[in-house]
């Protein structure tokens, strides 16, 4: 039987990436933070959110000028696949050379995230009216949702800067995410979360995984405005979008998802709008690697909002696309249930980039694509099923020019369908309104089973005082049991 040759180059190759596979390349201090408005740089060594100069938000940059060609980088990340090692087996830190800000040696904080699954979606194709559509389901994530990537570069960095605990405002995701990853890292997870507006699947996170969870009488906007109050003067270091290295973990899906189509680039992907770090992680990995030579061609971002938390929507609609319009957001799609997002300016500016769009659906689009979605045998949380509901607006009504029903798209879902049970079984019950309330009745019976390590959330007013308060309170009690 006839062999096939293997070109020289291909062979090259190979070599390269197994000789920088058993280096352990990737690990490399040679990070900096710089300002998204006036590029001024910043050391990484001290938490820093926003620019000292003019507010803004920051992100990190590298000196990616030594490293080696797209085409071994490729092949490296491949092989790494069948490496055990933890940061390896991460389908986050196997991309680790296009976020090189953690020194060899340092151990990073993983529990195996990313390796999410890319499926074909032909029911929802259809239910939209595209020819060809795929699903990458962020659910797949250790803690269900797509915040785990990102959170565990954040929790990595925290580690790097020696904090003992980590603090963050949440609609149910990111508490989770957070909770899991600091107690992996013997960290204090301190949790803000709006009162009686957080799904129990997200909330039984956050309270199993030990997180201090303090609940407060506001929505999250006022929760992230009091987090960003107390942090610095307790010490404490905050991980929710706002902070740089967030986004950092959260754009390997974009490498994972190229590398799952073969680097055969789609036309667009669309992902949900809530507080914009999601979208703005998958607009710097698409600029990051057309600079870099990965791509030539880059996807069309679209991001979906639900039309009650709107804010991206309504400000590129308004006069002033500059200014964004905030709103007391009201949508059943708890996870995107944001009226200030933080991350906005990077959002818009990655639609920018890529050509993309933005729309808005209602919360009756938003219930019947997530009971598609779950047609096709994936389960999805109401804040996932905005992308389909938004491609389904987007085939009927096109952009700013008719849509093109032969484009190539990808569909992100970002949390795992037991985040939220009680809509799925109210939707198909008939049972579910755009405002409800449930009641949960313990009747007792037998024997009380005792909550020997229970962690009872913390309810607070929503005030500096009463927060710090409460919260060192929380650290003085973590230095006693440790």
């Amino acid at each position: 039987m006839a062999t096939q040759k293997v070109p020289h180059d291909a062979i090259k190759t190979q070599q390269t990436a197994k000789a920088l596979l058993k280096s352990q390349s990737g690990f490399g201090k040679r990070a900096e933070l710089s300002c998204i408005q006036c590029h001024s740089r910043f050391p990484t060594a001290k938490p820093l959110y926003n620019c000292p100069h003019d507010g803004d938000l920051l992100e990190v940059v590298y000196d990616f000028s030594k490293n080696v060609a797209a085409e071994e980088m490729k092949a490296l990340w491949m092989l790494r696949r069948m490496s055990n090692q933890g940061e390896d087996v991460s389908g986050v830190w196997r991309f680790r050379d296009l976020f090189p800000f953690v020194e060899k040696g340092k151990d990073v904080v993983t529990l195996g995230e990313g390796n999410t699954r890319l499926l074909d979606a032909p029911i929802a194709a259809e239910y939209t009216g595209l020819k060809r559509l795929m699903i990458k389901h962020q659910g797949d994530n250790p803690t269900g949702s797509f915040k785990d990537p990102g959170m565990t570069a954040a929790i990595t960095q925290a580690r790097i800067l020696g904090m003992e605990a980590v603090v963050c405002a949440s609609t149910g995701n990111t508490s989770a995410s957070m909770a899991a990853y600091a107690r992996r890292a013997r960290m204090l997870p301190i949790v803000m979360i709006p009162e009686g507006q957080i799904a129990y699947g997200k909330l039984s996170q956050s309270l199993d995984y030990g997180a201090l969870t303090i609940q407060i009488n506001g929505d999250f906007d006022r929760a992230m405005s009091l987090v960003m109050k107390v942090a610095p003067d307790l010490g404490i270091y905050v991980v929710n979008s706002i902070n740089a290295y967030r986004i950092e973990g959260q754009k390997t899906i974009v490498m994972e998802l190229f590398e799952q189509l073969d680097w055969q680039i789609p036309d667009r992907i669309v992902v949900p709008g809530g507080n914009l770090g999601h979208a703005s992680a998958i607009a710097k990995a698409l600029r990051e690697l057309k600079q870099m030579g990965f791509i030539k061609k880059i996807p069309r971002l679209t991001i979906v909002q639900a039309k009650g938390a709107n804010p991206l929507y309504r400000t590129i609609k308004s006069n002033k696309p500059d200014q964004l319009i905030t709103v007391h957001a009201k949508t059943l799609a708890s996870a995107i249930k944001i009226g200030n997002p933080v991350s906005w300016k990077k959002a818009l500016a990655g639609v920018a980039d890529t050509d993309g769009w933005i729309t808005e659906v209602t919360e009756q689009q938003i219930a019947d694509a997530k009971a598609v979605i779950g047609k096709e045998g994936i389960g999805a949380e109401p804040a996932s099923a905005v992308t389909i509901a938004g491609l389904k607006e987007l085939v009927a009504k096109g952009t700013d020019q008719p849509f093109n029903k032969n484009e190539f798209v990808v569909a992100i879902l970002t949390g795992h369908v037991l985040k939220d049970p009680d809509y799925t079984v109210f939707y198909h019950k008939n049972e579910l309104y755009e405002e409800f309330e449930t009641m949960i009745k313990v009747t007792a019976k037998g024997k009380k089973i005792s909550s020997r390590f229970g962690n009872n959330p913390i309810s607070v007013e929503a005030t500096e005082i009463d927060l710090a308060k409460t919260i060192t309170k929380g650290l003085r009690q973590m230095r006693l049991q440790s």
